[in-house]
């Protein structure tokens, strides 16, 4: 089988430059790609359970089919997964499998498994290679590509780890059929954060497109390589997050304090949905600062709302913490720099910048105001 109408995406970084493959039919064609551009590798597949029950034969099959080994490392699913007791098993399983340095490691699931699979290709004889087959929206238009990676701690997420680029991504529109609509809901926040960053061409063509891009087909695929071509700029530009790359944190800000205020806990919070409320309320507190018109705010909202994304505090299912707290959690995430409050701000839809030195006082009475309670 070959993968359909498939488009390039290219990541320009010198001699470590790679590709992005987005179409439908990757899994079944992943052989031969891999094949064609790292002859003579063997590798190691880390997945999770849910992945594994739904695409794991095929990709095993397509790389038998090309004559590559593959070992698998098969992982429970969900957040706790970034953990130091995970990256262990699947250095161990690396190791076992006698892998070598030019051996990949291939990641074939969601964020989790992305980041999680990435440090320890990373770190395992000092840097093996990479593929990214990121099985998740979200996944594919933003964690997949960039290289950065790692675990969570006790003292907050994605705090250890490197950034590794991958040799190669493969992006198959066809497994987002498989994903539950709310979590397709959620990478497609990620999606949007590209248009509300410097590219209004594109979140005006989402507004009047976004149907077809949950249905599938040319429409998905183009919203995941416009998306990926924007990281791809960024990251072009600013691979280390020195700059520029920090404007990828729109909405992550907010959306990061409300997931520490809610613990965590997918039932009532996934990161998708707290980036989609970070950026409306990135939108709404730049046009508080005056350096907005509320006209943009209400539009961003209004597009959340369209797509069946919470866009306010108040969508979030039980009770929230005091302003007060929720700032103590934006205090803590790492947007802080040397005591000093960084915000992705924005002077309307597709201007987003770096705000250095945002006054706490603001910060507080804006929660204040938009607090549900």
């Amino acid at each position: 089988m070959t993968a359909s109408g498939v488009e390039t995406v290219e990541v320009q970084l010198g001699d470590r430059s790679y590709d992005i493959l987005i179409g439908n039919g990757l899994v079944e064609t992943a052989g031969a790609e891999i094949a064609a551009r790292l002859p003579g590798l063997a590798t190691a597949i880390v997945t999770d359970a849910n992945v594994a029950a739904i695409h794991l034969e095929r990709l095993k099959e397509s790389l038998a089919g090309a004559g590559i080994r593959a070992t698998v490392i098969e992982l429970p699913p969900g957040e706790k997964t970034k953990s130091f007791e995970a990256l262990q098993q699947v250095v161990d399983g690396i190791l076992a499998a006698r892998l070598e340095r030019g051996d990949a490691v291939i990641a074939l699931g969601g964020g989790v498994i992305g980041d999680l699979a990435g440090f320890a290709s990373g770190i395992v004889r000092r840097g093996m290679k990479f593929i990214q087959m990121p099985t998740s929206l979200l996944a594919q238009v933003d964690s997949s590509v960039g290289g950065k990676t790692g675990i969570n701690t006790s003292h907050g997420k994605n705090l250890v780890g490197v950034f590794h680029q991958p040799q190669l991504v493969l992006a198959d529109t066809g497994v987002l059929d498989t994903l539950p609509v709310r979590e397709f809901r959620a990478g497609y926040a990620e999606l949007a954060k590209y248009g509300l960053i410097d590219r209004p061409d594109f979140f005006a063509w989402l507004e009047g497109h976004w149907q077809p891009v949950f249905a599938g087909g040319a429409e998905r695929a183009h919203a995941i390589a416009e998306a990926c071509r924007a990281k791809a700029d960024v990251v072009a530009r600013d691979e280390y997050e020195t700059g520029d790359r920090a404007l990828l944190n729109l909405g992550h800000t907010f959306g990061h304090a409300l997931e520490a205020a809610t613990g965590y806990d997918s039932a009532r919070l996934v990161h998708g949905e707290g980036v989609a409320i970070g950026m409306a309320l990135a939108h709404r507190f730049s046009s508080r600062l005056n350096l907005a018109s509320p006209d943009d705010a209400a539009r961003v909202e209004t597009h959340l709302r369209a797509v069946g994304l919470p866009w306010r505090m108040a969508d979030i299912p039980g009770g929230l913490p005091d302003a007060e707290t929720l700032f103590s959690f934006i205090a803590q995430d790492k947007k802080v720099s040397r005591g000093a409050l960084t915000f992705i701000l924005t002077h309307g839809v597709g201007k987003s910048f770096i705000a250095k030195d945002v006054p706490a006082s603001e910060v507080v009475t804006f929660l204040k105001e938009n607090h549900p309670g």
